[in-house]
């Protein structure tokens, strides 16, 4: 029903930037998406909400991203982009695209963010 491609991860320095993008494809517009966003997971810890921006461009943030993290959306609303600045060590992690849509939430298959120091 919907696909999400997702780019732009890798490795980086401390202090450096990353530009995630997660396109969406199939039924995506049809759907009307809630919200579009980011979580991320470290190996053995809970998935983690990273970003989301709502269908009226709210957008929101886990606490240890504010200030550092920006996510935002095409006009069609059919690619959301995440900009990582300042990058920390504990941002290390896969990262995943999220569609909340219709009361389910659509994944893409994760890209790995490595911040090294």
């Amino acid at each position: 029903q919907v696909q999400l491609e997702e780019s732009g991860g890798g490795l980086v320095q401390v202090g450096g930037s990353l530009r995630l993008s997660c396109a969406a494809s199939g039924r995506i517009i049809s759907l009307r998406p809630r919200a579009m966003g980011w979580y991320r997971q470290v190996t053995g810890q809970q998935r983690e909400l990273v970003a989301a921006i709502i269908s009226n461009g709210d957008t929101r943030y886990t606490e240890s991203v504010k200030g550092r993290f920006s996510i935002s959306r095409d006009n069609a609303k059919t690619t959301v982009y995440l900009q990582m600045n300042s990058l920390k060590p504990e941002d290390t992690a896969v990262y995943y695209c999220f569609v909340d849509a219709t009361g389910t939430k659509y994944w893409g298959q994760g890209t790995q963010v490595t911040v090294s120091s």
